[in-house]
């Protein structure tokens, strides 16, 4: 999970990886925190614009970085996929502002809480 540094309980994103190190270094890479303030339009996906939005905005703040946490392990994809969804559902029951493409695909199902 990526969460905030100011308050790690607020979960912004949450993802799954074999690598969480190198991961992070990828979310941070995508960010282009050293082009100046603007809509990142080099994201390809129009859908994931707003995990970088708030990545550059927390480092904007005094150079904030996101924090990332390790909520559980597994040796298994198909394990890690169910784990994953059931920490965005536990996410989006507590209400907390998460930048997941799933949020919005579950609102419009009108499965969110």
């Amino acid at each position: 999970m990526l969460s905030d540094p100011r308050s790690i309980r607020d979960v912004r994103y949450v993802g799954q990886t074999r690598s969480p190190a190198r991961r992070f270094s990828q979310h941070l890479n995508a960010a282009r925190l050293w082009l100046s303030d603007e809509v990142p339009w080099w994201v390809r996906s129009p859908k994931l614009r707003p995990l970088y939005t708030w990545i550059r905005e927390l480092y904007a703040d005094e150079g904030r970085l996101p924090v990332m946490v390790v909520s559980a392990w597994t040796g298994s994809v198909a394990e890690a996929r169910v784990l994953e969804r059931a920490r965005i559902m536990e996410c989006l029951e507590s209400r907390l502002d998460i930048l997941n493409v799933e949020r919005e695909v579950l609102g419009r199902q009108g499965q969110l809480i």
